[in-house]
C-alpha cells in the first residue's frame, strides 16, 4: 500500500487552488535571494509590488502619493498585542483606509481600497508554499499561504494522516507557533486552515481548538459526500475567489466582552475573533438573496455593510 505524504497533500491542496485560478508560487523563488525575488527581506510578509500594482488599479481617483501613504499605513501597524493589530488591520481592510487628497484647491477626504470588494475578480489571488519568515532572529515556515493582492490572508498548516504523531491537532499546535515566534504574518490574517488530509477546519487567529469547524459543503446547497476529503470540500466551497472575499468583508467580527472583578470592580475587556461557520455563510447570504429578490433589487446593495444575523 503506497503511504500518502505531507508534501503530496499539500501538493494536492495548491492543484485544488490553481483550478480556482489561484497562481502559483514556489516562496523560495520570490525571496530576496531567489530567481525572481519580490521580498526585499526574509522580515517582510506582504508582497508590496503586488499589493502597489492592485491599489493603483482599483483607486484611480486617488493621488499615487495617498495610496502610498495608505500602504505605508498598513505596515505601521505593531501595538505589542497580536490580536488588536489584526482587528485594526482588519478594519482598514474592509472599511478603507482614510485618505486626504486635493480636489480644486480644496483638501478633500477619502479612502483608499487594498481589495476589490464589488468584482473578487479583480483581485490577485496566490497560493505559494514554503514561505520562510523571520522574525526577531528566529525563522518558521508555514506550509501554505494564500495572498489576495500580496496580503497573507489564510495560513494553512497541513499534517499527515498517516502519521498518527501528525494528527489535526499538532498542525493547530503548529499554528499557535508560528502566533508566538512570527506574529507579524498574522497581523493580516483573516483566517487559518488546518488539515490531516483527510480532515480540514478553519478558524480565528483567536479560536481555541474546539472552535475550529469543518466547510461540510461545495456549493451550499447539499452537504459533501464523505467520500469527498473535507480539505477538498473546505478548498471548493470555502477559499474560491468570491466567497473568501465576501468572508473577509462580511463573515468576520471582533467581539467584546466586559467583565468586572467583584472583590478589585477592575474591569477587564476581552477580544474574540469570530468566523462565521459555512451553514451560517450559507443561510445568511440565501436570507440576503430572499429579501431583495422580495424587495425587487437585482444585485445586493450591501457596499461597506455587514450581512445581518450571524
Amino acid at each position: 500500500m503506497t503511504r500518502i505524504t505531507e508534501n503530496q497533500i499539500e501538493l494536492l491542496a495548491i492543484q485544488h487552488l490553481e483550478s480556482l485560478g489561484y497562481e502559483y508560487l514556489y516562496a523560495p523563488n520570490i525571496a530576496s535571494d531567489g530567481e525572481t525575488p519580490e521580498r526585499e527581506t526574509y522580515e517582510q510578509v506582504l508582497l508590496v509590488d503586488r499589493l502597489k500594482n492592485v491599489v493603483k488599479r482599483i483607486n484611480k481617483s486617488i493621488p499615487a502619493d495617498a495610496q502610498a501613504e495608505a500602504i505605508k499605513e498598513i505596515q505601521r501597524i505593531a501595538s505589542p498585542e497580536l490580536l488588536a493589530n489584526n482587528e485594526a488591520f482588519h478594519r482598514l481592510l474592509t472599511e478603507g483606509i482614510p485618505v486626504s487628497k486635493q480636489v480644486d484647491g480644496n483638501e478633500r477626504g477619502d479612502r483608499v481600497w487594498l481589495i476589490d470588494f464589488k468584482n473578487p475578480f479583480n483581485n490577485d489571488f496566490v497560493v505559494a508554499n514554503q514561505f520562510t519568515v523571520v522574525e526577531n532572529n528566529q525563522n518558521k515556515r508555514p506550509d501554505v499561504i494564500l495572498f489576495v493582492n500580496g496580503i497573507p490572508l489564510v495560513v494553512i498548516e497541513l499534517k499527515n494522516a498517516v502519521d498518527e504523531n501528525a494528527t489535526i491537532h499538532s498542525a493547530y499546535k503548529q499554528i499557535e507557533t508560528y502566533k508566538a515566534i512570527i506574529p507579524s504574518l498574522f497581523t493580516y490574517n483573516g483566517f487559518v486552515i488546518i488539515s490531516d488530509g483527510l480532515e480540514a477546519k478553519s478558524g480565528s487567529i483567536s479560536a481555541g481548538f474546539s472552535r475550529f469547524m469543518a466547510w461540510k459543503s461545495a456549493d451550499g446547497k447539499a452537504e459533501a459526500s464523505h467520500l469527498v476529503s473535507q480539505l477538498e470540500t473546505l478548498i471548493v466551497g470555502m477559499l474560491n475567489k468570491e466567497t473568501l472575499i465576501d468572508i473577509i468583508r462580511h463573515f468576520i467580527v471582533f467581539e467584546k466582552t466586559k467583565r468586572e472583578d467583584p472583590e478589585s470592580g477592575i474591569i477587564t475587556i476581552t477580544t474574540v475573533k469570530k468566523l462565521a461557520a459555512y451553514h451560517q455563510y450559507y443561510a445568511v447570504n440565501r436570507a440576503v438573496e430572499s429579501t431583495l429578490r422580495a424587495s425587487g433589487f437585482n444585485s445586493p446593495p450591501l457596499e461597506g455593510g455587514r450581512r445581518p444575523g450571524w
